[in-house]
């Protein structure tokens, strides 16, 4: 098949968050698998400094600028994977990140950037840009390309189209100013169509008018029917729910692998994991932290919000430090918490460690230095960070949710009795069960140490890469096509 991946952000080109290890990943997956999948994201500054030899494929007039627009080709790097870039200086060419300006604030135009690039990337879909090259279908990702499934039913003949929620909490709302500044058709600020409760929802764009619907795990595409995750679309999930499926996220292990990592203290296989040991001295040096091999070190990475239940760790952080453990954490984002992160590490300072910024190379040592890794997140649509504590025999301490529960199998009697157990599962997310599953971990990791190294070799063993979901979404792509 010709497939068009559409994102607006890919590692390693530019990353914000989980989308940008799935569309760095699955479409080289999905390559592998000989299909002619190729890549479409904003033309970025910050991606066009990386990138040698692109060419200029068309010259766009779009009704969003009076300004030219390039479309670009290249290769994605390090690989075969061909990749366009829409190059538009007047929206793309700015400070800070895709979505936020450098003091954290969103870019005010933003409606109009991304609908840009969804009308560029409808141009390229319908085969009027690019003359040796039209996709059979156009996969789109979370609501920076949900104006694309709308733009595309506008049209009889048109390519097959498959939306990915990544994270239903994030919409892409905007007024009814804005959305009139946007040159669409009036049918689309209706409730049949993009309108969602007096506000422009770009996200409703890729809901309502995709062909077929997924989620990044199976859980998370049974919660979202519900009204306690759905962020008020359950009525329009529930409508879609024979469309809707979900395929969990895989993992790149070229990169996160520690028997290959090289951005790790030592290397260490599942078939040897007391060589674990150097990378939680290393880490623990890192931190500042005594460095000791008998105690429970527990790692975090993430973003700093409500959602990855980070204010949960920090209130339960006396009942935890109350007993043997140390902490490291690593992330940003919220002031407030990350306020409360530093005063806890000044509280404790040989018990916690508190970076933060975004690290990559300090992800990855975390992985491969803590003993347990704390995400105790409120919703978590997939989840990327556990399936490498998972592969790094840094048993993952989860909620009971989203693709945590599709991926940890819970430390019961049962479960270590047949030798299934990879972690700890707490049934909800709150402080007792936080501190009870930490308690149990520290229980296991103290006094029966071979049942936690078997436990390791175990998680080690797992297998999500990418592969398996590539398949799973080879399958989808064949019956949108089909039908």
């Amino acid at each position: 098949m010709n497939i068009l991946f559409v994102a607006s952000e890919a590692h390693p080109l530019i990353k914000t968050g989980g989308l940008a290890d799935v569309a760095g990943s699955l479409p080289l997956a999905l390559r592998a698998l000989g299909h002619d999948i190729r890549l479409i994201l904003p033309g970025y500054a910050s991606i066009l400094e990386q990138m040698d030899g692109l060419q200029t494929v068309a010259t766009l007039s779009l009704p969003v600028t009076t300004a030219p627009v390039t479309l670009l080709r290249g290769n994605f790097p390090g690989s075969e994977l061909p990749m366009y870039l829409v190059d538009s200086p007047e929206y793309f060419a700015r400070p800070g990140n895709p979505y936020v300006d450098t003091d954290g604030n969103d870019w005010p135009d933003n409606a109009l950037r991304f609908a840009l690039f969804g009308r560029a990337v409808t141009s390229l879909s319908m085969g009027t840009v690019d003359p040796d090259w039209q996709p059979d279908l156009v996969h789109c990702n979370d609501w920076q390309s949900g104006l694309v499934p709308a733009l595309l039913s506008q049209h009889p003949k048109r390519p097959a189209s498959v939306f990915t929620i990544h994270n239903l909490a994030y919409q892409g709302l905007f007024s009814w100013n804005k959305f009139s500044e946007l040159a669409l058709p009036e049918s689309f600020w209706s409730a049949d169509s993009m309108e969602f409760y007096d506000q422009f929802s770009f996200i409703k764009g890729g809901l309502i008018h995709a062909d077929y619907l997924t989620t990044v795990s199976p859980t998370y595409a049974s919660e979202i029917l519900r009204p306690e995750f759905s962020c008020g679309l359950d009525g329009l999930l529930q409508h879609r729910s024979t469309d809707l499926t979900g395929i969990l996220n895989g993992v790149d292990y070229q990169v996160w692998s520690p028997d290959t990592d090289s951005l790790i203290n030592s290397q260490y296989e599942a078939t040897s994991p007391q060589n674990k040991a150097p990378n939680k001295a290393a880490l623990q040096q890192m931190f500042g932290l005594p460095v000791r091999d008998d105690v429970l070190l527990l790692g975090h990475i993430g973003r700093l919000v409500e959602q990855k239940g980070v204010d949960l760790i920090i209130d339960a952080a006396d009942d935890i430090l109350a007993q043997d453990i140390q902490l490291v954490t690593l992330g940003t984002g919220n002031a407030a918490l990350q306020s409360r992160l530093q005063k806890l590490s000044a509280q404790y300072p040989r018990q916690v460690g508190t970076h933060i910024g975004y690290n990559e190379p300090l992800a990855h040592q975390i992985e491969a230095g803590a003993d347990a890794f704390l995400m105790p997140s409120r919703f978590e649509p997939c989840g990327l960070n556990q399936l490498y504590s998972l592969r790094y025999g840094t048993l993952p301490i989860v909620t009971h949710t989203g693709g945590l529960a599709d991926s940890v199998v819970d430390a019961s009697d049962d479960a270590m009795a047949d030798g299934r157990a990879t972690g700890f599962v707490m049934p909800h997310a709150d402080v007792t069960s936080l501190s009870a599953r930490v308690t149990a971990a520290a229980e296991l990791f103290q006094q029966r140490p071979k049942s936690w190294k078997s436990m390791m070799r175990t998680a080690m063993q797992q297998d999500f890469g990418w592969d398996r979901s590539a398949r799973a979404y080879e399958a989808l792509y064949r019956k949108a096509v089909t039908a």
